[in-house]
């Protein structure tokens, strides 16, 4: 009887120790994204991020990031990396993958979004929350944000009027903003980020659209000496972005580094990147001013004229989700909506 007790006693201890190993255990997951090693982005928010979750989780969660696509594949691939499980989180454009995430396009038509950031990525997460469930079911969904108001930059052209666009090739990064150059006359070129330099470097592309932030990783403030800038507070575009985790991933952690994942990410997250992104607005600013571009700024009865050639693509982007059998006027309602109470 003492024996049987006694091996029942050292088989407990041992399951209990197994119990506490596997609690211990520590976790890697690989952080994949586009953009270089030197850019603000990597620098000040990715790589920062990562060595948050690893000291929230006390060391447990080690979050190695690989900037530059260095584990393979390209930017548009990213989100079905991270399903797929061949990497475990991802910094993914959603507009690199056409109509794959068709309802959070909406905060990609014209003049909808706000030229700040952080106030569109506010709003960009709630709708997120309400609508966007759907089409990204197939991950762990980690926050959804914007960069500030796109802007031109062209070689040699300045841009001021909706015809001066017409034969140019513009680099684009979305379906939406590809469908308003086409309606302005320009020759949209669909080129992820990091062929950028390249394309202007060898003239297969007249100009970029762009964020002021990217300016400095890219090499646009060298490469182009023309900047047309809109003013007012809605933008021409902005691209919408999310932070992905691969679902199983994020299922399989224990409850205590669920929460970590949890408490860094979300709707928090989403806001506190794209108030990052407004922050990084400035230095790219700084540095096309450094080159000596000339900066063209849009206003009043010329901005008018932009959003009144532009108009057209808002109401072809309700009918097509009307067809796909959304309710295209209320998604758009809703995510206007949501800019107005972040903008107050």
């Amino acid at each position: 009887m003492l024996q049987r007790l006694y091996s029942l006693t050292l088989s407990l201890a041992f399951a209990i120790g197994l119990a506490a190993s596997a609690q211990a255990e520590d976790i890697t997951l690989k952080f994949e994204h586009f953009m270089p090693a030197v850019s603000l982005e990597h620098r000040t928010w990715l790589a920062p991020w990562a060595e948050r979750i690893g000291k929230a989780s006390g060391g447990h969660i080690k979050v190695e990031v690989y900037p530059s696509m260095q584990l393979g594949g390209k930017a548009p691939q990213l989100f079905d990396q991270t399903k797929d499980g061949v990497i475990d989180i991802a910094w993914v454009v959603a507009g690199y993958t056409p109509g794959r995430f068709p309802r959070l396009e909406v905060f990609e038509l014209p003049w909808l979004a706000h030229v700040e950031a952080a106030r569109t990525s506010k709003a960009a997460w709630d709708f997120f929350s309400v609508y966007g469930q759907e089409e990204t079911k197939d991950v762990k969904v980690l926050a959804v944000f914007t960069h500030g108001k796109g802007t031109l930059f062209t070689k040699d052209k300045p841009v001021r009027l909706p015809a001066d666009l017409a034969g140019l090739k513009i680099r684009v990064p979305t379906r939406t903003i590809n469908a308003t150059l086409t309606l302005l006359g320009a020759s949209p070129q669909g080129i992820p980020a990091p062929a950028v330099p390249e394309a202007l470097a060898k003239g297969v592309v007249d100009g970029v659209m762009f964020p002021y932030e990217v300016v400095p990783a890219f090499k646009v403030d060298e490469l182009t000496n023309q900047v047309t800038e809109f003013m007012g507070d809605r933008a021409l575009y902005t691209a919408v972005f999310m932070l992905v985790m691969n679902k199983a991933r994020y299922e399989a952690l224990p409850a205590d580094m669920k929460a970590v994942i949890d408490g860094n990410s979300g709707a928090a997250l989403s806001a506190e990147i794209g108030a990052q992104f407004d922050a990084w607005d400035i230095p790219g600013r700084e540095a096309v001013a450094k080159h000596g571009a000339t900066v063209t700024k849009i206003d009043g009865a010329d901005l008018a004229a932009w959003k009144a050639a532009t108009a057209p693509v808002t109401k072809d982007w309700i009918a097509a989700r009307d067809k796909a059998g959304d309710k295209g006027a209320e998604l758009v309602t809703a995510a206007s909506d949501l800019i107005a109470k972040y903008a107050q």
